[in-house]
């Protein structure tokens, strides 16, 4: 099975060995890239009681200075890759969450109602994770180190991309990618090489906003975790 990876770098590589190493075959097709802000970091203040982190991306783009003044707090991230990539830049002390942003939202009511934390994040992010922490009185010192922008192609280039060949299955792992393939799957020129592809989303938000362009080629992972949505392409018939 040919399978579209469209999330961006360093990503992409990884779901692509893994893929390899399940037995399909993986084309690389990036929708998105991340690029980082400039932050300054007293952004972080000195009366936060926790990090939080809901994307790696977050991480890796948040300067040095930033993350050194930081590193000594409790750092709460979403899942096993972010929790990772803390640890990585610096983090001290760094919690696993349950791998879903509003879980991780009621983790951190449970313990931290009336404190404030700082959250870092992307420019373009999901709203209610922010929203559950500040409605049960956590205050929220939100720090965006980076931002996502969409990469355009030319019918040439994807077609280049594909090697002129059809792919069965897309993988879409935001909804800004969603939105992009979208687009391209409306493209006349690109139809004998997209519109067959089953797409498999790793949550009903980013099924979403794919829309209904897909009918009920569309799939969603019951987590959103990048296991559960393997696990969702090995069972496809």
């Amino acid at each position: 099975m040919r399978v579209l990876v469209t999330r961006p770098q360093p990503g992409a590589s990884r779901t692509m060995r893994r893929l390899r190493g399940l037995g399909f075959e993986p084309i690389l097709l990036p929708l998105t890239e991340t690029v980082a802000l400039p932050v300054d970091a007293s952004a972080a203040g000195h009366n936060a009681v926790a990090v939080a982190i809901t994307s790696a991306n977050a991480v890796r783009h948040a300067p040095k200075e930033l993350i050194a003044a930081l590193a000594a707090l409790p750092c709460l991230a979403v899942g096993a890759r972010t929790a990772e990539a803390a640890r990585a830049a610096g983090f001290l002390s760094v919690s696993e969450g349950p791998g879903d942003a509003e879980k991780l939202a009621e983790v951190i009511v449970a313990g931290l109602s009336g404190k404030m934390i700082v959250y870092l994040t992307g420019r373009v992010r999901f709203p209610a994770f922010e929203a559950r922490l500040r409605q049960a009185g956590v205050e929220v010192r939100a720090i965006e180190t980076y931002d996502t922008s969409f990469l355009n192609y030319s019918d040439d280039e994807i077609r280049a991309r594909l090697s002129g060949q059809a792919t069965d299955a897309v993988l879409l792992y935001s909804a800004k990618a969603a939105a992009a393939l979208q687009a391209l799957a409306k493209r006349a020129e690109l139809g004998d090489l997209l519109g067959k592809a089953r797409i498999f989303a790793l949550s009903e938000r980013i099924a979403a906003a794919f829309g209904d362009a897909a009918g009920k080629k569309i799939v969603v992972a019951q987590e959103p975790r990048e296991e559960a949505l393997l696990e969702l392409l090995r069972a496809a018939p």
